[in-house]
């Protein structure tokens, strides 16, 4: 999912972001507030994706993602939530308003999240992002699992485009009503798994072959530039998410 370019947000040290983008999701989740989700996603993700020029992609792949979540959310709350005020009834349909107000706040906390995760994603090389979690003192097993979650959806989009597109030469029928669908269903979904485990074992041989495992300091071709305003930043960074936290601790207990 990176996307490369020429930007402030991109030229920041990926620690920096990482924390950036985890002190805007437990702002979203832990602050009291019905609209908090729209609010950081308006006030801070818009304005950090202009600064990284890429607005139109972070977008689009936000609502493409979650668009079929949130239309979920909203029909399943609002039409089977218990008691409310029914907003209009036909025959048993009536959806109720404290449902849609529920759904509403449910479908800012999945933009804030989707939109967050993706920033990063797109403005952060999965290489130098492992890196720079290993100079700090992460384990390489725990660092790479973080990296690959990253590179999943990725892989897997291209994996399975790759697959339709095979099977198509062959004749299969990939569209067209749901039952042509699921009849081309098996056929794409067994390769898919085989495909993925034979992947599994490639990156293990040649995490293997790269001494992954090795207990010996590392070097790297790869300079991650960081400066002494960034340290500064990512400490009060730190700062902010445990305070955060705290805050949302004593809120619970008290209210």
């Amino acid at each position: 999912m990176y996307i490369a370019r020429e930007s402030g947000l991109h030229n920041l040290h990926p620690l920096t972001k990482s924390l950036l983008v985890l002190c805007l999701l437990a702002a979203g989740l832990a602050l009291p507030g019905r609209w908090t989700g729209y609010i950081i996603f308006i006030i801070f993700i818009v304005p950090l994706a202009v600064w990284g020029e890429i607005f139109r992609e972070l977008i689009r792949a936000v609502w493409r993602i979650t668009w079929p979540l949130a239309l979920s959310v909203l029909l399943i709350q609002s039409l089977f939530w218990g008691k409310g005020t029914p907003i209009f009834e036909f025959w048993r349909i009536a959806p109720k308003e404290e449902g849609v107000l529920f759904a509403f706040i449910s479908i800012g906390r999945i933009v804030l999240t989707m939109s967050d995760f993706m920033l990063f994603a797109m403005a952060t090389r999965p290489d130098t992002l492992m890196i720079s979690l290993k100079q700090v003192g992460m384990p390489s097993g725990l660092a790479y699992i973080v990296v690959t979650t990253l590179q999943i959806i990725p892989s897997f989009q291209r994996k399975v485009a790759t697959i339709l597109d095979a099977q198509r030469s062959r004749g299969l029928e990939t569209q067209g009503n749901i039952l042509v669908r699921s009849r081309a269903l098996v056929p794409i979904v067994l390769p898919l798994v085989l495909g993925s485990l034979m992947d599994v074992e490639e990156r293990a041989i040649a995490i293997q072959a790269r001494a992954f495992g090795a207990k010996r300091v590392e070097t790297s071709l790869i300079e991650i530039s960081d400066t002494d305003q960034q340290k500064l930043f990512r400490r009060i960074l730190m700062i902010l998410i445990s305070t955060i936290i705290f805050f949302r601790i004593l809120w619970q207990l008290f209210t």
